[in-house]
């Protein structure tokens, strides 16, 4: 539809309501393009439907279309919290923010514990978030109290533990950061 308005920019006509066969091709499109939690599935839906209105009979079935792909298993939380876990872990996120990112998508409780990083896994993240962020031993030049105190605090909102930061921060060459990490690796032994 062309507006004739003299900017003469194109409207676009309002999508349709939906219905269970929209909503159904709309749940699936989704699942296929995303990997994606049973929760965030569901708020995907209900979005929409905020967004597009309903017209089907009834109540939208989105619990059981949920439901459905799960035990189809399209939608599975546990491969879903493993994958977002070590994602963020390989960006150099601590465990604290991979709990609060799981827990955003809906992964329950049980769960984020059943994947929370070890001890090892957290200190390997730091030295990522170190490396790339050029933060503590990785620094360029050298560090003064207000840069130190901007790198414990950039690392503690990344997740990290306190004494975990201070150890990185306190590093006297990158040598013995990855010392510290091949600590745990050697406590994982024992």
């Amino acid at each position: 539809m062309i507006d004739d308005s003299p900017s003469g920019k194109q409207r676009k006509r309002p999508a349709k309501p939906l219905d269970s066969v929209r909503l159904g091709e709309l749940a699936l499109s989704y699942v296929a393009r995303f990997s994606t939690s049973a929760a965030k599935l569901e708020r995907y839906l209900l979005r929409k439907i905020r967004e597009r209105g309903w017209e089907g009979e009834g109540e939208p079935p989105i619990s059981s279309l949920v439901h459905r792909y799960v035990e189809l298993g399209y939608i599975d939380d546990e491969v879903f919290a493993r994958a977002k876990t070590g994602g963020l872990m390989r960006r150099g996120y601590g465990a604290r923010r991979v709990h609060q990112a799981l827990g955003e998508a809906g992964i329950d409780e049980s769960l984020r514990e059943k994947v929370r990083p070890g001890e090892l896994a957290a200190r390997q993240a730091l030295l990522v978030l170190a490396r790339r962020r050029r933060f503590g031993p990785f620094a360029a030049g050298p560090i003064d109290k207000a840069l130190r105190e901007k790198q414990i605090a950039a690392m503690l909102r990344a997740g990290h533990s306190l004494d975990s930061v201070r150890e990185m921060v306190d590093a006297k060459s990158p040598a013995e950061a990855e010392r510290w990490v091949a600590e745990a690796a050697d406590e994982m032994e024992q």
